[in-house]
């Protein structure tokens, strides 16, 4: 068996259907063509792939600190999906309660979206989260990690981090940004989504020049806080990307079964509470 057949947990996707969900108004990018996804297709590339279950993101593209499009999503798949929601910075615990019992458990932040400014205000949002164990999902590319670890560093709040980092492959594993991304592993409250790679490679497919920040990754998470997403589906990728590909890629990094069933199905089992009913 292989990536492609096995049970597996998609941790990094977005539905985006402005037919039946509009943009917000105002919104910077609006998502369009080939880069809209469905839940009518994502429920189908699900059966297709033996995705069983998956981790909605709610993009700031198009739809900013708008959830319903997310929230209906998890709301229809009978118990298939769980999110991460996008906030104003200011959101009461109330708000995040109320998210948390319709099945969100974090609140994404975009530093390569609104910049690391944008962020400052949010130590109370963190707080917050803490109280309600629930996950801050960080968003960064090349340094921009520097200037959010003090948010973070003293707080018990759980994290994720999305697509290895992002770093400047060109600038290699001792930068600055990716140096503190492996330091920030020691926490052992931090789990490394393995996605995204068209997003920070210098390459076209399968992204050869990204594969030792992976291993590097691994090395410092550990392969138990690792979690595969297809970041389905590709918004602003400079070609064309296909899921089933993406998926063999998974096989190429992970040749062996059990890092390869860790990664794809038991890690986002235990660590996003799927459950073992899954």
């Amino acid at each position: 068996m292989g990536a492609m057949s096995e049970r597996k947990i998609d941790c990094h996707c977005h539905i985006l259907d402005p037919g039946r969900h509009p943009y917000r108004t105002g919104a910077t990018y609006r998502p369009s063509a080939q880069e809209i996804g469905t839940l009518g297709q994502y429920r189908a590339l699900c059966e297709a792939y033996a995705v069983d279950h998956a981790l909605l993101v709610g993009p700031n593209s198009g739809y900013g600190t708008d959830n319903r499009c997310l929230l209906d999503a998890i709301e229809t798949s009978d118990g298939k999906f769980k999110g991460v929601a996008v906030v104003d910075n200011d959101a009461s615990a109330r708000v995040l309660a109320a998210l948390e019992r319709r099945g969100i458990v974090g609140i994404a932040i975009n530093a390569t979206y609104h910049g690391v400014d944008h962020y400052r205000d949010i130590a109370p949002l963190i707080r917050r989260l803490v109280d309600l164990d629930m996950f801050l999902q960080i968003q960064v590319e090349a340094n921009q990690l520097l200037a959010l670890l003090p948010l973070v560093a003293d707080s018990r709040v759980k994290l994720l981090i999305d697509h290895c980092g992002r770093p400047i492959v060109a600038d290699g594993l001792a930068q600055s940004g990716f140096a503190a991304l492996r330091r920030l592993a020691a926490t052992e409250r931090a789990a490394i989504k393995l996605s995204g790679l068209y997003k920070f490679s210098g390459e076209a497919y399968p992204y050869a020049d990204c594969w030792r920040y992976i291993r590097a990754l691994v090395d410092a998470f550990g392969i138990a806080n690792c979690l595969w997403g297809s970041d389905w589906p590709y918004l602003r990728a400079p070609e064309r990307i296909d899921y089933g590909p993406m998926l063999t890629l998974v096989d190429r990094l992970f040749p062996h079964d059990a890092d390869r069933k860790a990664v794809l199905w038991d890690n986002p089992r235990r660590l996003l509470g799927f459950g073992v009913a899954c």
